[in-house]
């Protein structure tokens, strides 16, 4: 591998996932950034973390955001509890490399065909017939994600009417609905995180197109049977209260349990590519793996 300026490769795979913050103020403190609420002050390890999360109510100095920027941490601003995604600071590598490859494969039909049915290949986890249209796979998989929400409502005992809920009454949403929506907009930040540490746009997809996180989607797809759904049936089947936070810190620890962070650069490289190692002249961030302690 040719030698590189390490400047520009931010690390991922030995960070933190997230951090979630709400109704309070985050500024310079010490040598990295701290976190007031009250009469309290928390540091916040800026170097070891993949993604921040601002809540309603939080407020952020100026020198704070430059700290943010210089260790190459995803900033977010979301709705409460994390669940509505409003805008995002940059992170990421200065290399464009990646970024020109996805761009290449999705400007030929034919490639991005060929990404498109990776993607459902790694979710069925079987061999899809070569002659398999796109739109017979998104059938196939939405009959699919029916089964699972179905099998996981009779072993958790909670009800399912479907997926819905209204944004403008979100405190008078199915439990279970909201706990969806919290769980994968967690999921949809660690994933966003990890596209633009490795160069790749959040917004050129394969199944998903047409919005800034596209690709976000396409990728957070791969793991909501295997994670989101399963915790927010478990949630929920739980009690409602502050349910939003419960599956929020849920999630912290099946991210790590299921060493998530080190598995989504391989497998963005595994449907964008076709392999899980670095090729000439792409892009990675190096990193170790470590325990999530937080």
């Amino acid at each position: 591998m040719p030698n590189r300026d390490l400047q520009e490769l931010p690390t991922f795979e030995d960070r933190l996932s997230f951090l979630y913050f709400e109704k309070g103020h985050i500024d310079q403190h010490l040598k990295s950034i701290g976190y007031h609420y009250l009469e309290k002050v928390t540091l916040i390890p800026i170097e070891t973390v993949n993604l921040i999360m601002l809540g309603p109510g939080t407020t952020i100095t100026h020198e704070a955001i430059k700290r943010i920027a210089d260790s190459r941490t995803l900033l977010a601003w979301t709705g409460e509890n994390g669940v509505r995604f409003y805008s995002s600071g940059y992170a990421g590598s200065y290399s464009a490399v990646n970024l020109l490859k996805q761009a290449e494969l999705f400007a030929n039909p034919q490639t991005r065909q060929q990404v498109a049915r990776r993607m459902y290949q790694m979710r069925f986890q079987e061999i899809i017939p070569v002659d398999m249209s796109i739109d017979e796979l998104r059938g196939k998989e939405g009959n699919r994600v029916r089964s699972v929400y179905r099998r996981i409502s009779e072993e958790s005992g909670v009800e399912w009417h479907g997926r819905n809920y209204d944004q403008n009454s979100w405190d008078y949403g199915d439990p279970v609905n909201r706990a969806l929506s919290a769980a994968n907009s967690t999921l949809y930040g660690i994933v966003h995180a990890a596209i633009i540490a490795s160069a790749f746009s959040s917004a050129i997809g394969f199944v998903h197109k047409g919005k800034q996180l596209s690709f976000v989607y396409d990728i957070a797809d791969l793991y909501k049977t295997e994670i989101t759904i399963p915790l927010a049936f478990q949630t929920a089947s739980e009690g409602n209260g502050e349910i939003e936070r419960r599956v929020r810190l849920k999630c912290r620890d099946v991210f790590r349990e299921k060493k998530l962070i080190k598995r989504i650069i391989p497998d963005i490289k595994e449907v964008l590519f076709g392999h899980r190692n670095i090729g000439e002249g792409e892009i990675e961030p190096e990193g170790r793996d470590v325990a999530i302690s937080h």
